[in-house]
């Protein structure tokens, strides 16, 4: 359990946790870790008996049942974490941008730009609402665009396997959001031209870490092999730095493969991930890796106010 620091910090910023769920709770956890620039002011919910506000209140931190309306009455409140649904956060997201409160959206409501912190990290720093993308996003695209900065890629493929038991309801009624959102990331953040996202729930017992299967498709011959693999495991290091438990499979290598585009090389890389365990079971690597990443954008934004730097509504 962490333990709770004493009074407020006035050389950080104030967030809050809007959902107080798997991810809020997680999340929760992951900020109280690293505190460096964020302090955690407040957790809110709709359900005072759900088990984030229990432990929310068993760390000292204020809890309240009240929702996105004890948030946006609070002032002093500058960065909110957005883990509800969807269809909330586009309710509420005009509300809070006018209350000057800026959103990290762990939804796939996509109000505002994605990001994914190894790639556009600081891109949408003036922005006040942004997306997280889903967990096949924030795992895949960092890979595809390691390729895609040394060589161009014509088309990505990403497989994301992971354990039924980590999947919630929400996910699996909106599989063809996940789909979707997946994929226009891996081509307006990673940089391919195309893309296709496929996801896998696998009900093996014991359950399985995520895993995650990338196909570049490159239609040039003539290219450096050897300087893509340094990318790609660059970029690894930059997301296990923020997520300990993502790591390379094995060694990426080229296949040659026949093609809608004819014989072309394909930049084959696997990785798994795995959660630290602050809330999730170690397998649950694909929540992990989502409030981990939220996390990270978070540090940077509180970073940006410190500075006192004024940010564009």
């Amino acid at each position: 359990m962490v333990e709770r620091e004493g009074a407020a910090n006035m050389s950080k910023i104030k967030v809050a946790i809007l959902g107080t769920g798997n991810i809020g709770t997680d999340l929760m956890y992951k900020i109280l870790k690293h505190e460096e620039n964020m302090e955690l002011a407040m957790m809110a919910g709709i359900d005072p008996e759900s088990e984030g506000l229990i432990r929310a209140r068993e760390l000292g931190i204020h809890a309240s049942d009240e929702g996105a309306k004890a948030i946006l009455e609070d002032p002093d409140i500058k960065i909110v974490f957005d883990a509800t649904s969807a269809k909330a956060h586009i309710a509420i997201a005009e509300e809070f941008r006018s209350a000057g409160k800026m959103m990290i959206d762990l939804t796939p409501a996509a109000v505002g730009p994605y990001v994914v912190p190894p790639v556009n990290l600081e891109e949408h720093i003036e922005a006040m609402n942004v997306n997280m993308v889903s967990c096949g996003g924030q795992a895949t695209t960092p890979l595809v665009h390691a390729v895609k900065r040394i060589v161009p890629v014509h088309y990505a493929e990403v497989i994301a396997t992971v354990a039924s038991k980590a999947i919630g309801p929400g996910t699996r009624q909106n599989v063809d959001e996940f789909t979707r959102t997946t994929a226009n990331a891996i081509k307006e953040v990673g940089g391919a031209h195309m893309a296709r996202a496929i996801p896998v729930f696998n009900s093996a017992v014991p359950e399985i870490k995520m895993t995650n299967t990338v196909y570049a498709v490159i239609k040039e011959n003539d290219f450096d092999e050897e300087a893509v693999k340094t990318s790609v495991k660059n970029i690894v290091e930059e997301v296990s730095s923020y997520v300990p438990g993502y790591r390379l499979k094995g060694e990426p290598f080229v296949d040659y493969r026949d093609t809608p585009w004819g014989r072309c090389p394909v930049f084959v890389i696997m990785n798994e991930v795995e959660s630290t365990g602050d809330f999730f079971p170690t397998y649950a690597g694909n929540l992990d890796i989502m409030t981990a990443s939220a996390r990270k954008v978070g540090e940077l934004y509180a970073q940006h106010f410190l500075g006192n730097k004024e940010v564009s509504r």
